[in-house]
């Protein structure tokens, strides 16, 4: 008889975040699963001062007691400028429960008068897997790039229409969401954590 494929729960609550995770490992043998069903009303609260402690901290929670593969992640947007700000407190730095708008404009403020050469910045992206309250893999992803001087574009989400890639000469914002997944933090992290996936799954679904 053959065994089901292997739930995936994919630990955010982030929309935009979930369907590029999807996208990305679209083909590996899995039954994907959200933050939901036995997971509701549970909470992992970030308290790392990396990318990885959320990552991994997180994925061991949602890992525990559970038969259940975890991929968690922690990314966000560092700023030479600002001495690496927003870094792990991107989704909140204009303020607790922010919209991405208010954080877009609190990073152009910030970078008023700053000129295009000193506006360096990178998207960083850490995956961890855990299963039964252990790691079993993680994945690093950065993609380079500038601040923009204004937004641009209505795609992605986050700082997106802010982050402007000089190889395409257009803000992730621009981009469509095939061409950004081929080089995005995200999208080379989750390249990693697929090639795991489908080079691990016999063990993983024969493991006790």
């Amino acid at each position: 008889m053959t065994r089901p494929n292997p739930v995936l729960v994919i630990a955010t609550t982030n929309v935009g975040k979930a369907r590029e995770i999807r996208s990305a490992l679209r083909g590996v043998r899995v039954r994907f699963a959200t933050l939901s069903g036995a997971y509701a009303g549970t909470t992992y609260r970030e308290k790392g001062r990396t990318f990885s402690e959320n990552a991994r901290g997180k994925s061991l929670y949602y890992s525990r007691g559970t038969d259940d593969i975890v991929l968690a992640e922690d990314s966000g947007l560092e700023i030479d400028a600002l001495a690496g700000a927003p870094g792990v407190r991107s989704a909140r730095f204009s303020a607790p429960g922010a919209t991405d708008a208010k954080n877009i404009r609190k990073v152009l403020k910030l970078l008023s008068g700053v000129p295009r050469r000193q506006r360096r910045a990178r998207f960083v992206c850490v995956m961890a897997l855990a299963r039964k309250g252990k790691i079993i893999a993680t994945a690093r992803g950065v993609v380079r790039g500038t601040i923009a001087l204004e937004a641009k574009g209505a795609r992605g989400f986050g700082y997106d229409p802010i982050f402007y890639y000089g190889t395409r000469r257009k803000t992730f914002g621009e981009l469509g969401r095939r061409e950004k997944n081929a080089i995005s933090h995200r999208g080379r992290a989750l390249r990693k954590i697929k090639a795991f996936l489908l080079e691990g799954m016999k063990r993983l679904r024969s493991a006790p």
